[in-house]
């Protein structure tokens, strides 16, 4: 079973919730980037693991002919509906069915973690990035700064995962992204860091978000939605702020990377 079909099943389950909670919290890291990246107008871009497809939405709002795939098909039904005349394909990150040299800009956001091999991954965003594109990686920041890693840690003790099997923030060591992208062939010219808080009017609403999240689901699936529940209750309110808001502050990086 490749990753593709793992991450689709587990990420697909609660597509809409992951859209309107979740996704649109990353707003800030995806506008930055896509910032970075310069004029989008004219320009083909992919987003590869485009989720509910709000990459892809703003990519056109920026005037680019955009295109996004993903692992689950019910988050790019979402997708479609959110931007209708973009395209989008159901598929396997680490082998892109698209031809070498499609697009002007390929990103990936919170993704490249998932695949069964990240390097063969990013490999293959560079296999269809034209030469003088450019490729943009998205992933979570330091761990110390993420405070959100405070409950990927507790449910990694809850339900210890099997060797190998990927995280959230396992590409997020300083310097592992640039080094995948400097093996796939590809200059890295620059990136940035954008802070990103996740924020829930209340315990209910954080239970409903964040267990639209494949990891979580994953998690569930080994120790069951109660406990699952207590930890993340305990957690969230370990982190409530003075003002009463239940919000983890976290920090999101982008790499850029031009093609020869």
């Amino acid at each position: 079973m490749g990753s593709a079909e793992i991450q689709g099943e587990l990420w697909g389950r609660n597509p809409r919730t992951w859209a309107e909670l979740q996704e649109s919290q990353m707003r800030p890291i995806y506008d930055a980037t896509l910032d970075a990246a310069g004029p989008l107008t004219g320009k083909s871009l992919l987003d590869a693991g485009c989720g509910a497809g709000l990459v892809v939405s703003l990519a056109v709002g920026r005037g680019a002919v955009a295109s996004g795939l993903d692992a689950s098909a019910p988050l790019l039904e979402v997708a479609r509906g959110r931007t209708p005349g973009a395209s989008f394909r159901t598929g396997e990150i680490q082998a892109l069915p698209y031809d070498d040299d499609s697009f002007d800009i390929v990103t990936a956001f919170n993704a490249i973690q998932y695949a069964t091999d990240p390097a063969e991954a990013v490999r293959e965003l560079a296999r269809v990035c034209r030469p003088g594109g450019q490729v943009a990686i998205g992933v979570w920041g330091d761990p110390a700064r993420c405070e959100t890693e405070a409950l990927f840690a507790r449910l990694r003790s809850l339900a210890p995962p099997p060797p190998g099997t990927p995280a959230p923030l396992a590409v997020s060591d300083p310097g592992m992204v640039e080094g995948l992208l400097e093996k796939a062939g590809l200059a890295v010219t620059g990136g940035g860091e954008v802070p990103v808080g996740l924020s829930y009017a209340d315990h209910d609403q954080a239970w409903t978000a964040h267990i639209s999240a494949g990891p979580l689901q994953k998690v569930i699936d080994v120790a069951g939605p109660d406990a699952v529940r207590q930890v993340m209750h305990d957690v969230l309110e370990a982190d409530r702020k003075p003002d009463g808001q239940l919000r983890q502050d976290n920090v999101f990086r982008y790499v850029l990377a031009a093609k020869p």
